[in-house]
């Protein structure tokens, strides 16, 4: 369900990556509309390190180290690189599937971290 609460947000609402995967996750109760709100800034490249905005919001949300590191190897065995400007010259995904892809890796990282 996340996973498609989170396509739902990019696709419907229009919000950037790392907006739609922290709505997806929204019932978590370290997210708040502010906090989707000031995820706008990291959008386009804008995340620290120049992370793709929704790998950003997934790691943003998970604490445990492992899990964390875990998730953005396979982001990078996905999609190419972690990040936004590499993934997008590429163009071996489009930033609709990196957000399909950082839901599903949260949803698979809380589950078994």
């Amino acid at each position: 369900m996340p996973v498609e609460r989170a396509l739902n947000a990019y696709k419907k609402e229009r919000l950037n990556c790392a907006q739609s995967v922290l709505r997806a996750f929204q019932p978590h109760p370290n997210i708040s509309d502010e906090d989707i709100l000031l995820a706008k800034h990291h959008g386009g490249g804008r995340a620290e390190e120049g992370l793709c905005g929704a790998l950003y919001a997934a790691l943003r949300l998970t604490d445990d180290p492992g899990t964390r590191q875990r998730m953005r190897v396979e982001f990078v065995t996905q999609a190419g690189s972690d990040k936004c400007r590499e993934i997008r010259r590429a163009a071996r995904i489009p930033c609709v599937e990196c957000v399909r892809l950082a839901a599903h890796l949260l949803v698979d990282g809380k589950l078994k971290g």
